[in-house]
């Protein structure tokens, strides 16, 4: 009986997640869910209130009301990002995970890099430390993109009521994930069998950096 209510309310949540997603909001809860994307400008991306390449980590934690953990990593190639973490933001009733990654010169990570405290080993790369200072400075920087991670399973059908066909789809040869991608809005959506949706958001202008290894990696399905 205890397990009969347990699933029960377990998807009344999801009931309610997919009804947020898709029912009208006013204007300023609009203004912080996944499917309002505006363009300021016909190179630029406004999601969540973060405006691409313009908004800095700060403002975005003030949005979110939330702290974020920045991190350096490093590819086993040798490529260097700087990211935020987001364990948990809850916009408008809808709970997710938030990765940002931070408009961080090349030459400006290096130095970082020499001045960090430790690095351990996460996957095949290595995540970084950063010294306070450095995460201090990091914070005041723009945010390049943003990958959104809800906390419960969405269908494709709540993806195309909200952002419409995609304008391409690839399939990763290796692991199956198919990526929705919808170039003039700079978002690419993960699909991989079971697990949650992934949305992973940038600026039109910046789109083929994020489709140039997808393409690479995999194949084109329309």
């Amino acid at each position: 009986m205890e397990r009969k209510i347990y699933w029960g309310v377990a998807a009344l949540i999801v009931i309610i997640y997919i009804a947020d997603f898709l029912v009208p909001h006013s204007d300023k809860e609009a203004n912080l869910l996944p499917w309002h994307i505006e363009h300021p400008t016909a190179n630029s991306t406004r999601v969540f209130g973060v405006t691409f390449n313009e908004s800095s980590l700060n403002e975005a934690e003030q949005t979110f009301k939330s702290d974020a953990k920045v991190s350096m990593f490093r590819s086993p190639q040798g490529k260097l990002t700087t990211e935020a973490y987001f364990d948990e933001v809850t916009l408008n009733g809808l709970k997710a995970k938030i990765v940002v990654t931070l408009a961080v010169p090349d030459a400006e990570m290096q130095a970082m890099l020499e001045r960090s405290v430790r690095a351990q080993g996460v996957g095949s790369g290595r995540q970084i430390t950063l010294t306070s200072d450095d995460v201090a400075q990091v914070r005041r920087l723009p945010i390049s993109s943003l990958t959104y991670m809800p906390s419960v399973h969405l269908e494709e059908a709540a993806f195309t009521q909200r952002f419409g066909t995609p304008t391409q789809r690839i399939k990763e040869t290796n692991s199956g994930v198919i990526h929705w991608l919808y170039a003039q809005h700079g978002l690419d959506i993960t699909f991989d069998g079971a697990a949650k949706p992934i949305l992973q958001y940038v600026a039109p202008s910046d789109f083929s950096a994020l489709t140039t290894p997808l393409m690479a990696a995999g194949k084109v399905l329309d």
